[in-house]
């Protein structure tokens, strides 16, 4: 009987290291492709991060993701000027000016002790990609 119960918990600690294939829209948005007609903004944030604590960024002032250390974010968007801010408290601010067919990469790094503050910089296309394809896809509902 005990080798039983130890055979299960050993299939069951087995089953519990096995990774499982992302997501759909994780697989696709790790393709990298462009869109014509829009730019393509991803934000990526490294594990670990200075900061664990959750950030909160908004595009133009409207429609906002929440990123947690090896996240990342795609945006595709109408091309010309975008800013990218924190939330709330969070000062952290870019501003991009985008063209179709192009993809942006931006390296978010969060500082501060008891509030997050987002330190928000282009980096280039390899640095994005490398943090993007060992980070997750955020969801948003």
């Amino acid at each position: 009987m005990r080798f039983h119960v130890a055979l299960v918990a050993a299939v069951l600690a087995l089953a519990a290291c096995v990774q499982l294939p992302p997501h759909p829209q994780e697989a696709q948005a790790k393709q990298f492709q462009t869109v014509p007609d829009k730019s393509v903004i991803y934000v990526v944030r490294n594990d670990p991060d200075i900061n664990r604590l959750p950030t909160h960024l908004m595009l133009d002032n409207r429609g906002g993701v929440t990123t947690y250390p090896g996240t990342f974010f795609r945006w595709e968007v109408a091309p010309g000027h975008h800013r990218i801010a924190g939330f709330s408290s969070d000062s952290g601010m870019i501003e991009l000016d985008t063209e179709p067919g192009k993809i942006y990469f931006v390296r978010q790094v969060v500082l501060g002790f008891r509030s997050p503050i987002s330190n928000l910089q282009r980096t280039s296309e390899q640095d994005g990609r490398a943090v993007a394809m060992r980070g997750k896809l955020i969801s948003v509902l």
